[in-house]
């Protein structure tokens, strides 16, 4: 079972950019459709963007449409979130999920898709 760390995280002013990556080991890491998830205290956890086994197909929360570019390397059995042109309001816990899917280009936007989640990383981002 494939298990996910996280990493890349940290404090950037607004405007500024992060990268982050999330490892997987111990799974066959192309079985699974990935997304990236993020929560602040007091507010549920939402989808930031999710992107299908294959990587040819992704998908965006409106808020990270433009600014957010969802990745994923299977040889290195890694994805990536690359968040440019951050705001305040992207302040939050990150966290990468990887969830079995069926088809090559299939993602899912729900969290009860993804059984195997990452221990999560800290964005903040100041004005």
């Amino acid at each position: 079972q494939v298990q996910l760390v996280e990493s890349g995280g940290g404090l950037v002013q607004a405007g500024g950019s992060l990268t982050l990556s999330c490892a997987a080991s111990g799974g066959t890491f192309t079985l699974y459709a990935a997304a990236w998830f993020r929560q602040t205290p007091g507010k549920e956890r939402e989808l930031v963007a999710a992107i299908s086994r294959s990587g040819r197909r992704t998908f965006y929360a409106e808020f990270a449409k433009g600014r957010f570019t969802i990745s994923r390397d299977n040889a290195k059995t890694t994805g990536y979130l690359q968040m440019n042109s951050l705001k305040p309001d992207d302040t939050a816990v990150y966290y990468c999920a990887a969830g079995v899917a069926v088809s090559t280009d299939n993602y899912y936007l729900g969290e009860n898709a993804y059984k195997h989640w990452g221990q999560g990383t800290q964005v903040t981002v100041s004005s």
